[in-house]
């Protein structure tokens, strides 16, 4: 049993097709990733704007059965650990904390996060999927890939091609991999031409947040 290709997500408004079919797979196609196609991802992270032009990000990276793979894995908490391995690639986010003066850089992590934005849009238009992680045990993965103390591991990525046996998921994780179960919040939730308001409001696009939330938070503690 393999899992889904996503279709075109039905969106509100006319965007890009590999916006529509993105999605984050926890499970992927036996087929490995060359060095070539993830400096092509690289490549296309680089380009991304940063505060002063710093590129605060740093990669460390690991293609399975090497030992860096390995090494990143270990950092990995227990739950992600139950299905990254299938992944063909791990890789560890990091970001300088500092300046050039020694002084916090705040954006830091926003430029990490336009970083990766720019290598999800690259990754699904060769048709590479990327699963993120914020579940890193960060001070293991400083210590072990000797980072200086002014940096911070702020996530981890899974990556390989759509596609694989859900089989190789824990029986609970496989029904959260069908992408058309997608959902976003409305526009209206987020945007505010104005001051911002808090709107309590329950809908169903935040019911299946929650629902989604509750099933990982079951797994996690072992529920």
């Amino acid at each position: 049993m393999g899992n889904k290709i996503a279709k075109e997500k039905v969106t509100k408004f006319n965007i890009l097709p590999i916006l529509k079919k993105r999605y984050s797979p926890r499970v992927f196609a036996d087929t490995p990733l060359t060095e070539v196609e993830l400096r092509t991802l690289f490549e296309a992270g680089r380009w991304a704007p940063s505060s002063y032009n710093r590129q605060p990000w740093r990669i460390i990276w690991g293609i399975r059965g090497s030992k860096t793979y390995d090494r990143i894995f270990d950092c990995l908490s227990d739950f992600n650990k139950s299905w990254a391995a299938n992944a063909p690639v791990l890789w560890l986010n990091a970001y300088k904390k500092t300046t050039e003066e020694g002084e916090d850089n705040f954006h830091a992590l926003h430029d990490l996060g336009l970083f990766m934005g720019n290598v999800t849009a690259q990754a699904q238009h060769l048709g590479i999927a990327l699963h993120q992680m914020a579940g890193v045990n960060y001070k293991t993965a400083l210590t072990e890939f000797g980072f200086p103390e002014d940096y911070h591991v702020a996530t981890a990525v899974a990556l390989g091609y759509y596609g694989g046996d859900l089989n190789k998921l824990p029986e609970d994780l496989r029904e959260q991999e069908n992408p058309e179960n997608r959902s976003r919040l409305m526009q209206r939730e987020f945007t505010f031409n104005g001051n911002y308001m808090n709107n309590n409001d329950k809908n169903s696009t935040e019911e299946v947040k929650k629902t989604d939330k509750e099933q990982i938070m079951k797994k996690i503690n072992g529920e």
